[in-house]
């Protein structure tokens, strides 16, 4: 009874020395903790308004540079459009030199003459500013500095403005924006948040999003009415931080605590969190803000929580060092009773360990440093079909095969220390009593102690894995075999194959060869007809020019010679275009000009399309599409696309055949629409199939199409053709589009 009242005395006094320690160490470490934060916090704020006070430096002289520029007085003076060109290309220039977000030009009346981004969809020009302050303070002669919002771009901004002036006459405003969101993102201490506010308290740049367009403190409604009006934060309702608490500190700096989010929902702040900062202000001079630093007070709350988890360890330590003395005598009174339990814990160990050897699926047999047997355990018995008293003092050797036993002595026997290995595990032969020998898996292992080296020999009969290695050996070399005579026959298939498709190849530019030249063919009539013209006519000049030179009018006889030169040149025109058609392609895609398509077909069709009176459309402006493609190859299938629509229009008296083209992002297409009677929609699958026809006997052998899809294929593209809903067939091809070339150096 008497212990028990003196251990609670004393646990009370220990309970209340520890709760008295753990308080004076948590105010200290506050008072130190809030000192050294203060200090940290200082030396940050001072760097950030210097960096941001440079950053701004950088841009405050360049409204003054640029208002002497030649090119700005000019445009004030005598407004014109090369004028304000130049100009917009200038500001262009020196926005993009500056790195501001934009630059640009105002009158007296406060309008944008010219901007940076003049060709933006949000462009300054023509867009008056006259409210802005720092349009104000620049008529008075005064370099302006302005933050607000932007009206058009709405982006965030800090404006440099200085007059232009003329003979000392105000002819303008020159004004330079920069953008303010990089100097956020260069403050990245997650502990602590930078504030940037006006005059008025309105916050325009801080590292919190949420906090931006707020108020430090509630401004009165005249002060929010004032604001509002400037626009100069748009339509941003400008509410207050929700502060809840302020407790001033040292050398000016503010304890606050905010609330985390954007409203509060009941007076009575259930479920509200909170977060305390340190605040600092500096005013930055001639820059009309003030730079505020709110330090989280979490870093000083952690360093309070250490110094009491230190402090309680060091008390907990002395606490458990006193009990630990305390239990130090009542350990060595108990020391005795444990020998004694430890020592018929032992003896139950060694017992257990026994009955594990003897039970083991191993054959398990220790040796002397002599190799002589000590144990032979049931296991092993078996295996050697010895009994454990006959082996007991015999060589191991005795168990081993003739041709391992020189490995396994030199292990036993070997007593340099350099050389020793712990086990050796070998698959040898073991003897049996009877003298037959069986396949075993050995490990000889060391157990040394400070007397002598023992050895430990674990044996494992291992004749089943052996007969399934054999097995599998023979499966190996079955498979490899049967390897080796596939590999043949695809060597020779594969080399079939690759002679099969080098004379397909070899077959279809035959077949676009022979397509080319049998619509060289089908156009002959009309070659010859527009031949035939131009041949009556040199014969008529000629004969004509012969007559006055019997007359010996030699001026008639140069006019008819020019005009037999021009015929000829006609003619060459009329056949030239059918060579650069026939002659065979290389095969390279290129960047090609449908254009250039367009004029090398017709200059084919031209003649039958005259003869037949047909009327084609081609879009507008064809020479800024180009595409990817073989030219010769892609005017062939446009070639028989033309000439199939006229044939398949061949009983109507008004042939009429559309082309469209369509830019499908990465794609072109290009569409074919005649206006004949179409193709039966049970058909549509089979017109690229080649010796499909659905033309009289002799007009085709049906092989036109079936080409040009394959051509069309091989320039990584596709050929499909539907039925118009108004009549008609529609071909489309879809190639892969390309940007127009650049312009050589030597073009330049």
């Amino acid at each position: 009874m008497v212990i028990t009242r003196f251990r609670s005395f004393w646990t009370v006094i220990l309970v209340a020395l520890f709760v008295l320690v753990m308080y004076q160490t948590a105010t200290i470490s506050r008072s130190q903790g809030l000192d050294d934060l203060q200090r940290n916090t200082a030396a940050d704020l001072s760097r950030y308004a210097l960096s941001l006070q440079q950053e701004l430096d950088r841009y405050k002289d360049l409204p003054k540079l640029l208002s002497s520029h030649s090119e700005l007085i000019n445009l004030l003076l005598l407004p014109g459009t090369d004028a304000t060109y130049r100009v917009n290309l200038y500001l262009e220039k020196v926005n993009s030199t500056i790195g501001a977000a934009d630059t640009y030009l105002m009158d007296l009346d406060g309008t944008t003459l010219a901007a940076s981004n003049w060709h933006l969809e949000r462009s300054f020009v023509g867009r008056n500013f006259s409210f802005r302050p720092y349009f104000r303070d620049a008529l008075a002669n005064k370099p302006g500095r302005y933050f607000a919002l932007g009206t058009t771009s709405k982006m965030r901004g800090y404006y440099f403005s200085y007059p232009v002036q003329y003979r000392g006459r105000n002819l303008g405003v020159i004004v330079v924006k920069i953008d303010l969101n990089d100097i956020e993102k260069d403050w990245s201490d997650p502990m602590t948040d930078i504030l940037v506010t006006d005059e008025d308290g309105v916050v325009f740049i801080s590292t919190r999003p949420e906090w931006k367009f707020r108020t430090l403190n509630p401004l009165p409604q005249a002060d929010l009415q004032r604001i509002m009006s400037s626009l100069r934060y748009g339509d941003h309702k400008l509410a207050s931080l929700q502060v809840i608490e302020r407790q001033q500190w040292q050398d000016g700096s503010q304890l606050i605590t905010l609330i985390d989010g954007d409203r509060i929902d009941n007076k009575a702040l259930d479920g509200v969190s909170t977060r305390q900062f340190m605040q600092q202000t500096r005013v930055v001079p001639d820059a009309g803000f003030n730079v505020s630093m709110l330090a989280s007070l979490k870093p000083v709350e952690w360093r309070i929580w250490s110094n009491i988890l230190l402090v309680g360890f060091i008390y907990g330590a002395l606490v458990f060092l006193m009990l630990f003395l305390l239990a130090k005598r009542r350990i060595s009174q108990e020391r005795e009773r444990f020998k004694q339990q430890q020592t018929l814990a032992l003896e139950h160990n060694e017992a257990r360990i026994l009955a594990i050897i003897d039970n083991t699926h191993a054959g398990l047999i220790t040796l002397d440093a002599l190799g002589k047997i000590e144990t032979f355990n049931p296991t092993a018995e078996k295996l050697f079909r010895y009994s454990a008293q006959a082996m007991t003092g015999q060589y191991f050797s005795h168990l081993i095969g003739q041709q391992d036993r020189a490995v396994c002595w030199q292990h036993i026997t070997t007593v340099e220390p350099e050389s020793l290995q712990n086990e050796l595990m070998i698959e040898a032969c073991g003897k049996r009593m009877d003298g037959t020998l069986f396949p075993i898996e050995l490990i000889i292992g060391r157990m040394s102690d400070a007397q002598s080296n023992r050895f430990i020999v674990t044996i494992h009969d291992i004749t089943q894995r052996k007969e399934y290695e054999e097995e599998l050996r023979q499966a190996r070399d079955q498979l490899e075999h049967r390897v080796e005579e596939r590999t043949r026959d695809l060597t020779r298939a594969n080399a079939r194959l690759v002679h099969e498709m080098d004379e397909h190849k070899q077959t279809q530019n035959e077949l676009i060869q022979t397509a080319k030249l049998a619509v060289i063919g089908q156009m002959s009539a009309g070659i010859n007809h527009e031949l035939n013209q131009p041949l009556t006519a040199i014969r008529s000049y000629a004969d004509n020019a012969g007559s006055f030179l019997q007359l010996g009018k030699l001026e008639p006889v140069a006019t008819n010679l020019t005009e037999i030169r021009g015929l000829t040149e006609r003619m060459a025109k009329i056949i030239s275009p059918l060579k650069e058609f026939s002659r065979k392609t290389s095969g390279q895609t290129t960047t090609i000009s449908l254009k250039a398509v367009r004029d090398g077909a017709m200059s084919i069709m031209y003649g039958r399309l005259d003869k037949e009176n047909a009327r084609i459309e081609w879009p507008a402006h064809l020479d800024r599409v180009f595409l990817r493609g073989d030219m010769l190859r892609l005017e062939q299938v446009v070639v028989n696309l033309i000439s199939n629509a006229l044939q398949a229009m061949e009983q109507q008296s008004e042939k009429w055949i559309e082309i469209e083209q369509q830019r499908c992002g990465e794609r072109l297409k290009i569409s074919f629409r005649d206006h004949g009677p179409g193709i039966p929609a049970q058909e549509l699958g089979k017109v690229f199939e080649p010796f499909y026809t659905t033309k009289q006997a002799g007009q085709g052998l049906g092989l036109g199409l079936s080409i040009s899809y394959r051509i069309i294929e091989s320039m990584d593209g596709h050929l499909s053709v539907s039925n118009h809903p108004y009549g008609g067939a529609v071909f489309t091809i879809d190639l892969p589009a390309a940007e127009a070339p650049q312009p050589s150096a030597e073009a330049e």
